[in-house]
């Protein structure tokens, strides 16, 4: 089957003239055919992600145009303005998909406001609220390597797609011939037609307005002389990051030369992620030099940020998610508390794998954290709870601990771009006092302990990959292990059939959550494992949570539960 559809993409007048050549460069090769036909590209709540290239499991101008076409459709019975909103990154052929999904919009009458520039997630988010929209796009592939691409849709709330709206577009796209099933238009002839217009300047200024509204000390940056290095990582972060640094007054900023330009090959980071060390190794070799106060590094999407603070020693140290996570959320209590700005019964919200670290700070400020599924949608929908009860105003600060942030609810999906200014507005307010964000952050531990939270991956690539990790995920549920490294297990908590487990007792709640692929184990010793599929890379991740009198013990916790429950996943 998979054969003759190759022929058919073989023998058809492609419009991109890169596939042809890789067509015929695999001919005859049966397992490349297989990988790029055999089966399609799954639109979810996601969205789509693949590598760019031939093929129907390949990002290309064909599979965004079907997309487009599932998601104009559904469109079509929303009602509302008939409008979507488009941005894109830079990564390769970024804006080039975001002008063929505008193209079939604008065949199917559907209106589009597309930005003229790169421009990130949180922008999109941000443009989709701003004109009433009834959809979102957002070409990128956040923070995969430089052969991958993708394409994010959101929903009218500017947040990412619902289940059951995501299941509708995607029923309208199997129902879309790949090559020949979309509608469309010439870009040039969408302008004329009125159908395809730009994303308006008084929508820009209005996002960077509401980002710099979040400021909890303002015009402290203009006189505590903050030193910064930046990298946007060859991304979409550059103009908004330094518009929004500048007009707080954070100006002493450096940029990473060789990854300043927007660039989708990434050349000096194959793996464009402020998570890890590779992608940041240029950034601080030159805060070094510079003897700069911090350092930060945006993704591709510049929905997501990681930061390098300097230590007494004048040494560089990454911090983690968690743990600017747990810095923020405790700088935005204090600054509020002292300014008067705290709204009455708070609410903070984080995902249900980020540290419990936050819990227990949230609960000395009197503010309510509630713990949600992994994906920054969740967040956004418990914003949008908030918002329904005319109570939008009580969300103070949202994150997950892949490090991603919000303040504010001026978007609905992680934003780089204010957690930027946020980190350096606290840099500059611990400097003025003397102190720092290393210091400050071992004040915290040393008030509520020393949490440990690490991240382990475990990659199952190819086709037959996704049916290993559900073998794994199957055979916890049917043979749940009782103990790690000699810590009983406690409670199983399984987001799948929404049931937290006493495994003494036998008795049974519900996780008061929807749905979800991960397991959690809450270990006698107050450790707790993590086990969840990756919803976007095939991999398995695994989240260990330990605690110690010193980062010494909490790592040795660690490392004794990675160990024991590597051979429950070979």
């Amino acid at each position: 089957m998979y054969n003759k559809e190759y022929d058919r993409w073989l023998n058809c007048e492609l419009e991109d003239k890169d596939l042809k050549p890789e067509l015929v460069s695999v001919q005859g090769d049966e397992e490349a055919v297989r990988d790029r036909f055999a089966v399609s590209l799954k639109f979810g709540t996601a969205g789509l992600r693949g590598v760019i290239g031939a093929g129907t499991n390949r990002m290309n101008i064909y599979v965004v145009r079907q997309a487009t076409q599932g998601l104009a459709n559904w469109v079509k019975t929303q009602g509302g303005t008939q409008t979507v909103a488009i941005s894109y990154d830079s990564r390769i052929k970024s804006d080039v998909f975001a002008k063929a999904a505008a193209e079939v919009l604008a065949a199917n009458g559907v209106h589009v406001r597309i930005y003229d520039q790169l421009m990130p997630v949180p922008a999109l988010s941000f443009a989709t609220r701003y004109y009433k929209c009834n959809a979102g796009i957002m070409i990128t592939a956040s923070h995969n390597p430089a052969k991958y691409n993708g394409y994010k849709a959101y929903g009218s709330d500017g947040c990412q797609m619902t289940d059951e709206a995501a299941d509708v577009v995607y029923a309208e796209i199997q129902k879309t011939d790949v090559l020949t099933g979309a509608k469309v238009v010439p870009f040039e002839q969408g302008i004329a037609d009125g159908l395809i217009q730009y994303v308006g300047k008084d929508c820009c200024e209005a996002l960077y307005q509401a980002i710099e509204s979040r400021s909890v000390r303002p015009n402290l940056c203009k006189t505590a002389g903050l030193k910064l290095v930046y990298s946007p990582l060859n991304g979409s972060g550059l103009v908004p990051v330094t518009r929004v640094l500048a007009d707080i007054g954070v100006t002493d900023i450096e940029i990473v030369p060789e990854q300043k330009e927007p660039d989708g090959n990434f050349p000096t980071c194959p793996y464009p992620n402020p998570e890890i060390y590779e992608a940041l190794h240029l950034g601080l070799e030159l805060a070094k030099k510079n003897g700069a106060d911090l350092m930060l590094a945006t993704d591709p999407d510049a929905d997501r940020v990681g930061i390098a603070v300097r230590c007494k020693d004048g040494s560089y140290e990454l911090l983690s998610g968690n743990e600017v996570g747990v810095l923020l959320l405790d700088y935005i209590c204090t600054a509020r508390i002292e300014n008067g700005t705290m709204p009455a019964n708070p609410v903070c919200a984080k995902s249900i794998v980020s540290t419990p670290l936050a819990d227990v700070v949230a609960k000395k400020y009197g503010v309510e954290c509630r713990n949600v599924l992994t994906g920054f949608k969740w967040i956004g929908d418990q914003i949008a709870k908030l918002e329904v009860a005319g109570e939008v105003e009580r969300f103070i600060f949202g994150f997950e601990e892949s490090y991603g942030y919000l303040a504010g609810s001026y978007v609905r999906d992680k934003d780089a771009v204010v957690a930027s200014m946020l980190i350096c507005e606290m840099a500059a307010y611990y400097r003025s006092k003397g102190s720092s964000i290393k210091e400050e952050l071992e004040r915290i531990y040393a008030e509520y302990g020393r949490y440990l939270n690490k991240v382990d991956s475990y990659e199952f690539p190819g086709l037959s990959g996704m049916d290993k990790m559900n073998s794994i995920m199957d055979s916890l549920r049917k043979q749940p292990p009782l103990e790690f490294a000699g810590h009983k297990v406690v409670t199983v908590a399984d987001y799948k059939a929404q049931t937290i487990a006493n495994v003494q007792t036998g008795e049974t709640i519900g996780t008061g959550l929807p749905t979800a692929n991960v397991l959690i184990y809450s270990l006698e010793n107050g450790s707790s494992v993590v086990v969840r599929p990756s919803g976007t890379e095939p991999k398995i991740k695994t989240y260990f949570t330990t605690k110690g009198k010193d980062l010494q013990e909490a790592e040795k916790q660690k490392e004794l539960l990675a160990n024991a429950l590597k051979p429950l996943l070979a």
